[in-house]
Protein backbone atom coordinates (compact mmCIF):
# COMPACT_ATOMS: atom_id res chain seq x y z
CA UNK A 1 0.00 0.00 0.00
CA UNK A 2 1.47 3.22 -1.39
CA UNK A 3 1.58 6.34 1.66
CA UNK A 4 1.03 9.65 1.37
CA UNK A 5 2.55 12.78 2.78
CA UNK A 6 0.46 15.95 3.28
CA UNK A 7 2.05 18.76 3.46
CA UNK A 8 0.47 23.01 3.95
CA UNK A 9 1.35 25.61 2.37
CA UNK A 10 2.57 23.71 -0.72
CA UNK A 11 2.00 26.40 -3.56
CA UNK A 12 5.37 27.86 -2.85
CA UNK A 13 8.58 28.61 -0.91
CA UNK A 14 9.57 26.41 1.88
CA UNK A 15 6.37 23.72 1.08
CA UNK A 16 6.39 24.00 -2.82
CA UNK A 17 10.59 22.99 -1.87
CA UNK A 18 9.37 19.99 0.62
CA UNK A 19 6.82 18.52 -1.97
CA UNK A 20 9.83 18.37 -5.12
CA UNK A 21 11.99 16.86 -1.94
CA UNK A 22 8.99 14.19 -1.20
CA UNK A 23 8.62 13.33 -4.64
CA UNK A 24 11.76 12.70 -5.36
CA UNK A 25 11.73 10.17 -2.37
CA UNK A 26 8.91 8.41 -4.79
CA UNK A 27 6.56 9.45 -2.02
CA UNK A 28 2.96 10.23 -2.62
CA UNK A 29 1.48 13.89 -2.30
CA UNK A 30 -1.61 15.14 -0.33
CA UNK A 31 -0.82 19.52 -0.69
CA UNK A 32 -3.03 21.77 0.98
CA UNK A 33 -2.59 25.66 0.10
CA UNK A 34 -4.74 28.73 -0.62
CA UNK A 35 -7.20 29.33 -3.31
CA UNK A 36 -5.49 30.58 -6.77
CA UNK A 37 -1.88 30.27 -5.02
CA UNK A 38 -0.47 27.93 -8.23
CA UNK A 39 -1.20 24.58 -6.19
CA UNK A 40 -2.45 23.00 -9.27
CA UNK A 41 0.25 23.89 -11.33
CA UNK A 42 2.90 22.51 -8.67
CA UNK A 43 0.96 19.77 -8.63
CA UNK A 44 0.14 19.26 -12.21
CA UNK A 45 4.34 19.21 -12.70
CA UNK A 46 4.96 16.75 -9.46
CA UNK A 47 2.99 14.02 -11.47
CA UNK A 48 3.86 14.95 -14.74
CA UNK A 49 7.45 15.29 -13.99
CA UNK A 50 8.15 12.66 -10.79
CA UNK A 51 5.54 10.02 -11.38
CA UNK A 52 3.94 10.33 -7.86
CA UNK A 53 0.06 10.31 -7.38
CA UNK A 54 -0.90 14.17 -5.90
CA UNK A 55 -4.09 14.85 -4.64
CA UNK A 56 -4.13 18.68 -4.62
CA UNK A 57 -6.90 20.19 -2.17
CA UNK A 58 -7.32 24.14 -2.10
CA UNK A 59 -8.31 25.72 1.40
CA UNK A 60 -8.14 28.76 3.47
CA UNK A 61 -6.62 26.85 6.99
CA UNK A 62 -7.48 30.04 8.82
CA UNK A 63 -10.91 28.63 8.92
CA UNK A 64 -11.10 25.68 11.22
CA UNK A 65 -14.10 24.26 9.17
CA UNK A 66 -10.97 23.39 6.26
CA UNK A 67 -9.31 21.66 8.40
CA UNK A 68 -12.08 19.34 9.17
CA UNK A 69 -12.70 19.84 5.50
CA UNK A 70 -9.13 17.87 4.61
CA UNK A 71 -9.26 15.23 7.36
CA UNK A 72 -13.22 14.53 5.51
CA UNK A 73 -11.16 14.34 1.91
CA UNK A 74 -8.58 11.97 3.21
CA UNK A 75 -10.97 9.94 4.99
CA UNK A 76 -13.47 9.41 1.92
CA UNK A 77 -10.58 9.16 -0.53
CA UNK A 78 -8.89 6.53 2.19
CA UNK A 79 -5.87 7.97 2.22
CA UNK A 80 -2.84 6.28 4.26
CA UNK A 81 -0.98 9.64 5.70
CA UNK A 82 2.60 8.94 6.55
CA UNK A 83 3.69 11.86 7.16
CA UNK A 84 2.39 15.30 7.62
CA UNK A 85 4.34 18.12 7.39
CA UNK A 86 2.42 21.83 8.91
CA UNK A 87 4.08 24.15 6.83
CA UNK A 88 1.68 26.70 6.43
CA UNK A 89 1.90 30.23 8.40
CA UNK A 90 1.12 33.97 8.52
CA UNK A 91 4.03 36.05 9.06
CA UNK A 92 3.61 39.53 10.74
CA UNK A 93 6.30 42.74 11.39
CA UNK A 94 5.65 45.52 13.37
CA UNK A 95 4.84 47.19 16.27
CA UNK A 96 1.68 45.38 18.12
CA UNK A 97 -0.08 48.49 18.71
CA UNK A 98 -0.09 49.08 14.63
CA UNK A 99 -1.28 45.57 13.68
CA UNK A 100 -4.94 45.20 12.96
CA UNK A 101 -6.49 42.86 15.11
CA UNK A 102 -7.89 40.46 12.63
CA UNK A 103 -4.78 39.75 11.00
CA UNK A 104 -3.70 39.24 14.22
CA UNK A 105 -5.97 36.36 15.33
CA UNK A 106 -5.82 35.23 11.18
CA UNK A 107 -1.91 34.56 12.25
CA UNK A 108 -2.83 32.54 15.46
CA UNK A 109 -5.24 30.68 14.00
CA UNK A 110 -2.63 29.41 10.85
CA UNK A 111 0.22 29.48 13.10
CA UNK A 112 -1.12 27.48 16.04
CA UNK A 113 -5.10 26.19 15.29
CA UNK A 114 -4.24 24.84 12.11
CA UNK A 115 -1.26 22.48 13.10
CA UNK A 116 -3.08 21.77 16.30
CA UNK A 117 -6.20 20.47 14.84
CA UNK A 118 -5.03 18.55 11.77
CA UNK A 119 -2.60 16.41 13.71
CA UNK A 120 -5.56 15.85 16.25
CA UNK A 121 -7.68 14.74 13.14
CA UNK A 122 -5.15 12.80 11.32
CA UNK A 123 -3.48 11.12 14.41
CA UNK A 124 -5.46 7.78 14.27
CA UNK A 125 -4.30 7.71 10.33
CA UNK A 126 -0.86 8.20 11.24
CA UNK A 127 -0.90 5.83 13.79
CA UNK A 128 -2.28 3.05 11.80
CA UNK A 129 0.61 3.89 9.29
CA UNK A 130 2.99 3.55 11.73
CA UNK A 131 6.25 4.45 11.97
CA UNK A 132 5.10 7.83 10.64
CA UNK A 133 5.76 10.99 11.54
CA UNK A 134 4.97 14.82 11.86
CA UNK A 135 7.03 17.77 10.66
CA UNK A 136 6.45 20.98 12.14
CA UNK A 137 7.87 24.25 10.97
CA UNK A 138 8.68 26.55 13.67
CA UNK A 139 11.78 29.32 13.66
CA UNK A 140 14.67 30.68 15.22
CA UNK A 141 12.20 33.22 16.60
CA UNK A 142 10.64 31.16 18.85
CA UNK A 143 13.49 31.32 20.83
CA UNK A 144 13.80 34.97 21.03
CA UNK A 145 12.32 38.10 21.98
CA UNK A 146 12.34 40.51 18.99
CA UNK A 147 10.82 43.87 18.94
CA UNK A 148 8.30 44.03 16.10
CA UNK A 149 7.86 40.40 15.43
CA UNK A 150 5.99 39.15 19.12
CA UNK A 151 3.06 37.47 17.83
CA UNK A 152 5.06 35.59 15.19
CA UNK A 153 7.81 34.55 17.84
CA UNK A 154 4.78 33.57 20.07
CA UNK A 155 2.94 31.47 17.63
CA UNK A 156 6.48 29.93 16.94
CA UNK A 157 7.27 29.58 20.56
CA UNK A 158 4.03 27.67 21.39
CA UNK A 159 4.68 25.61 18.05
CA UNK A 160 8.29 24.76 19.84
CA UNK A 161 7.36 23.63 23.05
CA UNK A 162 3.82 21.58 21.64
CA UNK A 163 5.85 19.39 19.68
CA UNK A 164 8.60 18.84 22.01
CA UNK A 165 5.78 17.61 24.57
CA UNK A 166 3.40 15.91 22.01
CA UNK A 167 6.86 13.77 20.79
CA UNK A 168 6.91 12.20 23.73
CA UNK A 169 3.55 11.11 24.10
CA UNK A 170 4.11 9.55 20.96
CA UNK A 171 6.74 7.73 21.13
CA UNK A 172 5.41 4.72 22.25
CA UNK A 173 3.00 4.88 18.99
CA UNK A 174 6.07 4.50 16.75
CA UNK A 175 5.19 8.34 15.22
CA UNK A 176 7.72 10.77 15.93
CA UNK A 177 7.39 14.41 16.14
CA UNK A 178 10.26 16.30 14.74
CA UNK A 179 10.54 20.39 14.89
CA UNK A 180 12.66 22.60 12.33
CA UNK A 181 13.60 26.20 13.53
CA UNK A 182 15.71 27.88 10.76
CA UNK A 183 16.38 31.34 9.99
CA UNK A 184 15.50 33.51 7.42
CA UNK A 185 14.63 31.46 4.33
CA UNK A 186 14.60 33.52 0.45
CA UNK A 187 11.20 32.27 -0.26
CA UNK A 188 9.98 35.24 -2.20
CA UNK A 189 11.01 38.42 -4.06
CA UNK A 190 10.20 40.43 -1.32
CA UNK A 191 12.03 38.25 1.57
CA UNK A 192 14.92 37.91 -0.98
CA UNK A 193 15.14 42.04 -0.77
CA UNK A 194 14.37 42.50 2.87
CA UNK A 195 16.88 39.21 3.98
CA UNK A 196 19.42 41.65 2.20
CA UNK A 197 18.71 44.54 4.33
CA UNK A 198 20.05 42.65 7.41
CA UNK A 199 23.82 42.42 9.08
CA UNK A 200 26.09 40.17 7.88
CA UNK A 201 25.57 37.50 10.86
CA UNK A 202 21.89 37.46 9.66
CA UNK A 203 22.34 37.25 6.13
CA UNK A 204 25.05 34.19 6.73
CA UNK A 205 22.01 32.47 8.82
CA UNK A 206 19.65 32.80 5.87
CA UNK A 207 19.05 29.64 3.66
CA UNK A 208 17.46 29.20 0.19
CA UNK A 209 14.34 26.35 0.28
CA UNK A 210 15.87 23.61 -1.47
CA UNK A 211 18.41 23.66 0.74
CA UNK A 212 16.20 23.85 4.20
CA UNK A 213 13.84 21.42 2.57
CA UNK A 214 16.32 18.56 2.53
CA UNK A 215 17.33 19.35 5.36
CA UNK A 216 14.15 18.82 6.90
CA UNK A 217 12.38 15.84 5.33
CA UNK A 218 16.19 14.10 6.47
CA UNK A 219 15.45 15.25 9.64
CA UNK A 220 12.00 13.79 9.76
CA UNK A 221 13.08 10.38 8.25
CA UNK A 222 15.35 10.27 10.79
CA UNK A 223 12.89 10.31 13.32
CA UNK A 224 14.86 13.69 14.78
CA UNK A 225 13.35 15.89 17.66
CA UNK A 226 14.79 19.45 16.62
CA UNK A 227 16.94 20.53 13.89
CA UNK A 228 18.19 24.09 13.45
CA UNK A 229 19.67 24.47 9.79
CA UNK A 230 22.79 26.35 9.02
CA UNK A 231 26.27 26.89 10.79
CA UNK A 232 25.63 30.20 11.93
CA UNK A 233 22.26 29.64 13.29
CA UNK A 234 23.65 26.46 15.67
CA UNK A 235 26.18 29.65 16.84
CA UNK A 236 23.60 31.73 17.21
CA UNK A 237 22.10 29.21 19.75
CA UNK A 238 25.07 29.00 21.77
CA UNK A 239 25.87 32.46 21.65
CA UNK A 240 21.95 32.96 23.09
CA UNK A 241 23.23 31.30 25.91
CA UNK A 242 26.33 32.76 26.82
CA UNK A 243 25.73 36.77 25.98
CA UNK A 244 24.28 39.03 28.58
CA UNK A 245 20.37 40.28 27.94
CA UNK A 246 21.05 43.29 27.25
CA UNK A 247 23.53 42.80 24.43
CA UNK A 248 21.12 40.42 22.98
CA UNK A 249 17.99 42.69 23.21
CA UNK A 250 20.64 45.84 21.50
CA UNK A 251 21.86 43.23 18.75
CA UNK A 252 17.96 42.33 18.10
CA UNK A 253 16.56 45.52 18.16
CA UNK A 254 19.69 46.70 15.57
CA UNK A 255 18.41 43.81 13.20
CA UNK A 256 14.95 44.14 12.99
CA UNK A 257 14.79 47.77 12.48
CA UNK A 258 16.67 47.60 9.38
CA UNK A 259 13.16 46.53 8.38
CA UNK A 260 10.46 48.38 6.85
CA UNK A 261 7.41 47.66 8.68
CA UNK A 262 4.74 45.89 7.40
CA UNK A 263 2.70 42.73 7.34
Amino acid sequence: MKTYALITGASQGFGKAMALEFAKREMNLILVALPNSGLKKVSDFIEQHLQVRVHCLEFDLSFTESCYAVARYIETHNLPVKYLVNNAGVLSRGLFSGLDENYILKQIDVNVMTPTLLIKLLLANLKRNAPSGILNISSMASFFALPKKQVYGGTKAYLTSFSRSLAKELKPDNVSVTIICPGGLNTTTRLCYQNRLMGWVTRQSVLNPEDAATIAVEALLKGKAMVVPGFINKCLMVLDKLLPEIIKDKLAEREINKLPVST
